[in-house]
């Protein structure tokens, strides 16, 4: 697949050829149903007996189920040329804007993809001292859209050929041969609804083949990268696909939302009438512009452009989403393959916007799992879960329950699929949450009582609980950290803020971390005693401190 085939490829074509298969089956299903009232019904009812009624009987029942079988087989075609239709112009359009934001940002694309510039800085044309990182980012995504499109290709060749040879055999007029195709189309769009348990969704996984799973990877990316069940590796390849999309899509709202309205809407007694949508217009440029932020950021992760990742230590996209203040779920190494797995929740204000600090947080518990365990073949993984709708204030929101409880069901499955699609001996697994997030942890811990192995509570404002014991699992497997400079618990405890006993009670039956003087926003900090104690935690050595 090339630029100009795509650009110029008539999508209109394949929907029209599309609807003229439509009209067929409509044909052909009424020619069916004709034939069985005016032939095949009048046969039966016909007081015709002996060898011959027995023969002829039998050949027109044959006919009527050919028939029938003749207009399933053609409407596989039209839902096939469908999903082409579909599949192109998606590619086509990805493909189409990167081109227009090529020409507006002054950048000349050829035939072969090849980008170049004006690299004289007083020329008019010259496109800024990021010429170089733009023109990276055209490129990538010109080849996503030719991949996609190039996938659509090799689909539709691939089933229309077959359904080809079974008209040409004869095959198609086969009862068994029909079945199959249609419990092949009917698994290509079978992917199980969100909130399917891991362990059901991982056998589906497992029952489909390589190609299978790469088409649902393909065609489905956003049903796929946040469903728990499926491997990280699959999810991160549907999840790339996702960010880019979503990415070009909150370009293109940002690029549309039009002139800044009118700040006020006249005067009243002297007053200035603010205009709503004046305010509104703000609000949303800020939230794309927020997210288109955030985007680069994680971008920056994934490729190993961002200066935490270039040891080389790989990240994993297992979960995306940019509606509401919008979410996402990144691994520092592959949490399916690696010896240990922490999960952090973080707390008050997270989103997608801050979700790169949290993504810097576990590349620094990495770094202390493995100097925990110097020389050890023993690998950690590091899981940043902005996997809910966290509060954005301390107060009201931060003081109400209901964002633990819309999130605890989330957290338990996520946990269970850890599990789920972990190969090899099972991991030892950490579950941690920050502040706010702490208590999601807590209210999943009591109430779910997912698979892990310690759990650790960081400037915790309370977990729903007056006891470790009540977060079901072995009290010295329950840690808790608090820096002595940590004022926002002390701040929540002394106005009435806490969720249950305050953790670090003697009462309460913790274990506790050295944290040093940390403040309650850096516990993650290089170097600091907080977080080589989460290290200790995460490779199972918390106990031995």
């Amino acid at each position: 697949m090339d630029i100009a085939t795509l650009r110029n490829a008539d999508i209109n074509g394949i929907t029209a050829a599309g609807a003229a298969y439509d009209t067929l089956v409509t044909a052909l299903g009424r020619h069916a149903e004709s034939w069985q009232h005016e032939v095949a019904d009048r046969l039966g009812a016909a007081q015709w007996t002996g060898t011959a009624a027995e023969s002829a009987t039998a050949e027109i029942q044959a006919i009527s189920t050919q028939l029938r079988l003749a207009a399933q087989e053609l409407s596989f075609v039209s839902r096939a040329l469908a999903e082409a239709a579909e599949g192109f112009a998606a590619a086509q359009a990805h493909l189409i804007n990167a081109l227009d934001d090529a020409e507006k940002q002054k950048f000349t694309v050829a035939p072969d993809g090849r980008i170049t510039w004006d690299d004289e800085p007083t020329s008019a044309n010259y496109p800024g001292d990021t010429a170089e990182e733009t023109a990276k980012e055209l490129g990538r995504r010109i080849t996503a859209a030719l991949d996609e499109a190039a996938h659509a290709d090799s689909e539709i060749a691939q089933r229309l050929g077959h359904l080809a040879h079974n008209a040409s055999s004869g095959t198609g007029l086969d009862a068994a041969t029909v079945q199959k195709d249609r419990e092949a189309f009917a698994a290509r769009e079978a992917v199980p609804p969100a909130g399917t348990d891991p362990e059901t969704v991982k056998r589906w996984w497992d029952s489909l083949t390589e190609a299978q799973q790469q088409r649902f990877v393909l065609n489905h990316p956003d049903r796929v990268g946040n469903l728990d069940g499926i491997p990280a590796a699959a999810r991160d390849q549907a999840n790339r696909i996702n960010l880019a999309r979503s990415k070009q899509d909150l370009q293109t709202r940002l690029d549309r939302l039009g002139p800044e309205p009118e700040q006020f809407l006249g005067w009243a007694k002297g007053e200035p009438i603010p205009n709503p949508a004046y305010a509104e217009w703000h609000r949303r440029q800020q939230d794309l512009r927020e997210k288109l932020t955030a985007i680069a950021a994680i971008e920056g992760r994934l490729t190993g452009d961002r200066p935490a990742s270039r040891d080389g230590t790989p990240a994993f996209l297992l979960g995306y989403d940019t509606e509401g203040n919008g979410r996402a779920i990144v691994s520092v190494n592959n949490p399916d393959t690696a010896d240990n797995v922490v999960t952090l929740v973080p707390g008050t204000t997270s989103r997608l916007a801050t979700a790169i600090g949290d993504v810097d947080k576990a590349d620094e518990m990495v770094k202390a799992a493995d100097r925990t365990d110097p020389g050890s073949p023993r690998t950690t993984a590091a899981i940043a879960w902005v996997g809910y709708d966290a509060p954005q204030n301390i107060f009201p929101e931060a003081a109400t329950d209901s964002y633990a409880e819309n999130a605890e069901q989330d957290l338990a499955r996520f946990q269970n699929a850890l599990r789920t699609t972990h190969e090899g001996t099972p991991s030892h697994n950490t579950l941690m949450g920050h502040s706010y997030g702490s208590v999601v942890v807590g209210f999943t811990m009591r109430d779910h009582t997912p698979p892990v192995d310690d759990v650790v509570l960081v400037g915790s404002p309370g977990v729903g609980v007056d006891h470790a014991k009540e977060l079901n699992i072995d009290p010295s497997h329950v840690h808790v950290a608090r820096g002595s400079q940590d004022t926002m618990i002390k701040t929540a405890a002394g106005t009435g803020l806490l969720f249950g006993r305050d953790p670090m009670d003697t009462d309460f039956g913790a274990r506790h971390l050295p944290a040093g003087t940390t403040d309650h926003s850096h516990y993650w900090l290089p170097g600091t005693e907080s977080v080589r104690s989460f290290g200790a935690v995460i490779t199972g050595n918390g106990n031995d401190r």
